[in-house]
């Protein structure tokens, strides 16, 4: 069946059936064949075009199906596979990321995993038949402790269990506290007044009692982590601080139990029970405190989630009834009051009223709703009680798709995570080979006593190195980045689209639609002297009554706001592209352009002259004729955006190089570029040129943004290095566009690009941090500040900082909050 995979495998090699789309002809076979066929290790690729399938015979240790796929899109064909997003609780740091991933990576049939330890989610791309999303999960649970829930599971679910994990985390830190105070002082006291208490070796036992729990207890879930870590060949954070606080604890029991081994090394039987009970506690309190920072960094999908109601009010059955908002069906009449939450998208049958949509589309002004208006569902209704019929509901509203798009992106991995991953997939082993070196060089050359000094610098080694913050990075800074931007109604896919916003040069504008209003309206009226600009406009009216033009709408339009009463008209015949001839009242009118009035011997009586000026603003001038006699002209243009000034302007101020894209002609476009405050025009361009133009742009080494509709513009969009899709209203998954603004205004376009550099810049600052902490701390605590200043780094000290790192990197990301934008 088409769409379907299969692998199979021997001892040495697979076979695996891939799904290909886009092959029109038997050249497109050849050229997948020999895409498969030039990767190493592909013994056979055999296409058959009929089915849409190609058979792939493949060495496994050689090249994986990601390969294979990614041979055959770069071939310029597609690739049939499915995506599943997976909440994973459990995940500690980088190296669980690369645990999963890995895990994930090895099963057939897998073509990408990237798990995101802020969010706690795994995104697999897939051949559903090939690999089931169970065994996606069972290869998940076994690579650590993890639970996992997949998208049939409700949020619910998902918060309850985190709530109860943060709950747990509360109890043991509290644990630990309570016991890690007497613990402090006890060792203390045994360490610098012995017996004052209680005898020394009493003592030790009563620090032991104390510590035991808070080890074994609070602790557990290192040590846990530790022997799955070991079971699966890997290492993680648990590893170091479990092997941090066992050698502590460890070493201290060896001492308490038989001293006389401490003092065979001739050094006093000294107790570290403080440094395990503390070190638990303050990596405990760090993980709570990360809790809540990265429970913060989410807070914008859930203000998106409490915008939708839970209830609407609808008519059925001849009467007014109260429902779920998941039971309101398409076509459904929903009554909607004064200040009352619109649950679903619509369009106004009855009433009118004023809309707050600024959580949507962060436009402050209400906007106005009458009979025929689009109403979508979140915002809130301001004034008037109105009737809307629901038009989409349930996840196909627009308030869904956003709530969509934004977790696709915060679930993705940006470019710049990747130096990161790099570093975490070594980072553990490194440090535990520093920490053993440590041990080794303290113990041979350190002074006495050399083997507590080794023991407690190799922990400190364990203790401050932190790949929590090399994990919370980027993802932390792209979850509040495009949580703000969703909260503005600007929808940024992913990391990538804002790295691509930091290095833009130039912004190109589509005209129509974009940077205008894309609905021509009726700018000047200009009657001869023996008549009226009503009685113009209402002849004109007339005459377009019957045509579909654009210009007819805008001229009906007018007439409309002007009340004027509109003649009957007969017998239309129109020439398309110059004009058109009506009976009304008896008589022949005709409405066009200078040619066609010419055509129709009509003397035109110097009004060319008029019209000169409408056209260098680029307007369109319409002549209106009663027979044969010429009456005036009616100018029409599609208005710029009255912020679009505003907007170049400030463009420009951030750098940027602002180029008009029309298929207008020059004259048109130039007029248009004027108002806007735009220097570069390229005109006369045909909508399947457009991204020909932008290529053009790239080889003059413009990195470059597409501004546009989304619709028409979307060659272009996608061949931009960033599209930008405005005004998309509804339709907020254009899959052209790396941006999209949901509002309609172009101070979006400024916003966007002006939070996507911040956004970028923290994520820059956490990753300076997250590695200058490291590669600072770790020789700190190694010891090399001892021969110069005698300074060495306590174990606890390392355990506060590495706790306080990745509360530090999640701290600064949530300051996105607070940019202005």
């Amino acid at each position: 069946m088409n769409g379907e995979t299969t692998i199979t495998s021997s001892a040495t090699t697979r076979k695996v059936e891939l799904p290909v789309t886009g092959m029109h002809c038997a050249s497109c076979v050849l050229r997948v064949e020999k895409a498969l066929a030039s990767l190493p290790g592909v013994t056979s690729a055999a296409v058959n075009f009929a089915a849409e399938k190609a058979l792939v015979e493949y060495a496994a240790d050689q090249v994986g199906v990601a390969g294979l796929a990614e041979a055959v899109r770069h071939a310029g064909y597609g690739v049939v596979a499915e995506k599943i997003t997976f909440a994973v609780q459990g995940m500690h740091c980088a190296g669980c990321v690369q645990r999963i991933e890995q895990a994930l990576q090895a099963l057939p049939g897998v073509l990408s995993a990237a798990a995101n330890f802020a969010t706690e989610q795994v995104v697999v791309e897939y051949f559903p038949s090939a690999v089931a999303p169970g065994e996606l999960k069972k290869a998940i649970v076994a690579a650590g402790d993890y639970r996992v829930l997949d998208a049939a599971q409700s949020k619910n679910d998902l918060e309850r269990l985190r709530e109860l994990d943060y709950q747990k985390l509360r109890r043991q830190f509290l644990f630990a506290a309570i016991l890690s105070a007497p613990i402090l002082l006890g060792n203390t006291l045994a360490m610098f007044a012995p017996g004052a208490l209680l005898p020394e070796r009493i003592m030790h036992f009563v620090l032991l009692a104390l510590t035991l729990p808070v080890y074994a207890w609070a602790g557990a879930r290192f040590h846990r982590g530790l022997w799955i870590s070991l079971k699966n060949k890997t290492a993680d954070m648990n590893t170091l601080v479990s092997v941090g606080t066992s050698a502590a604890f460890f070493y201290s029991a060896l001492v308490t139990f038989w001293p006389s081994v401490a003092a065979a090394t001739g050094e006093h039987p000294a107790v570290y029970y403080d440094t395990a009970a503390i070190i638990v506690t303050l990596i405990l309190l760090g993980r709570l405190l990360e809790a809540r920072a990265k429970g913060r960094t989410r807070d914008a999908i859930e203000k998106l989630l409490r915008l939708r109601g839970r209830t609407a009010r609808v008519v059925r059955d001849g009467g007014e009834r109260e429902i779920d908002v998941d039971d309101v069906r398409v076509g459904d009449v929903v009554i909607i009051r004064p200040g009352e939450r619109i649950p679903v998208d619509g369009v106004v049958v009855e009433g009118s009223s004023t809309i707050d949509e600024a959580l949507l589309t962060g436009e402050s002004l209400p906007v106005e709703k009458h009979v025929g208006d689009e109403a979508t569902g979140g915002t809130v209704n301001q004034t008037g009680g109105f009737r809307l019929e629901a038009r989409r509901v349930g996840e196909a509203t627009t308030l869904a798709q956003i709530v969509r798009v934004v977790r696709e992106a915060q679930g993705g991995k940006a470019p710049m995570q990747r130096l990161a991953d790099r570093v975490a997939a070594v980072f553990v082993p490194v440090v535990l080979a520093i920490a053993a070196l440590t041990f080794v060089v303290w113990w041979a050359f350190g002074p006495s006593p050399a083997f507590t000094r080794a023991m407690l610098n190799a922990i400190a080694v364990l203790l401050i190195a932190c790949p929590c913050a090399l994990g919370l990075a980027t993802p932390t800074a792209i979850m509040v980045g495009t949580g703000r931007g969703a909260e503005h109604g600007i929808l940024i896919k992913g990391g990538e689209a804002l790295e691509q916003a930091r290095r833009l040069t130039a912004v190109v504008f589509d005209k129509t639609g974009t940077l205008t209003r894309g609905r021509p309206a009726v700018t000047d009226v200009l009657p001869d002297a023996d008549h009226t600009a009503d009685e113009l406009l209402a002849l004109a009216a007339a005459a377009e009554s019957g045509s579909e033009h654009p210009l007819a709408d805008a001229i009906g339009r007018a007439a409309a706001e002007r009340q004027l009463k509109i003649p009957r008209a007969e017998n239309l015949q129109a020439t398309p592209g110059r004009g058109l001839s009506v009976h009304i009242d008896g008589a022949t009118v005709l409405l066009g352009n200078a040619p066609f009035l010419q055509d129709h011997a009509v003397d035109l009586r110097g009004l060319e002259s008029a019209a000169e000026r409408p056209a260098a603003e680029g307007k369109t001038a319409v002549y209106v004729a009663r027979d044969g006699v010429v009456l005036g002209l009616i100018a029409v243009a599609d208005a710029i955006r009255p912020e679009a000034p505003a907007v170049v302007d400030e463009l420009k101020r951030l750098g940027l190089k602002i180029v008009l894209l029309s298929g207008d002609s020059a004259r048109v476009a130039q007029a248009v570029a004027r108002q806007a405050g735009i220097d570069v025009v390229l005109a006369d361009v045909r909508p399947t040129d457009k991204a020909a133009a932008i290529r053009r742009l790239q080889e003059q080494g413009e990195v470059v943004a597409m501004v546009g509709d989304g619709v028409n513009d979307a060659p272009a969009l996608a061949q931009a290095d960033l599209g930008l899709a405005i005004g998309a209203g509804a339709d907020v998954a254009i899959e052209a566009g790396d941006i999209t603004l949901v509002g309609e205004s172009l101070r979006g376009v400024v916003t966007a690009i002006r939070l996507s550099r911040r956004t970028v810049r923290t994520i820059k600052q956490n990753l300076f941090w997250a590695f200058g902490y490291n590669v600072i701390g770790i020789p700190i605590a190694a010891g090399v500040l001892y021969p110069f200043f005698g300074l060495l780094l306590p174990p606890i000290y390392a355990a506060l900082a590495m706790a306080a790192s990745s509360v530090s990197v999640v701290t600064n990301s949530l300051r996105l909050r607070r940019v202005a934008l």
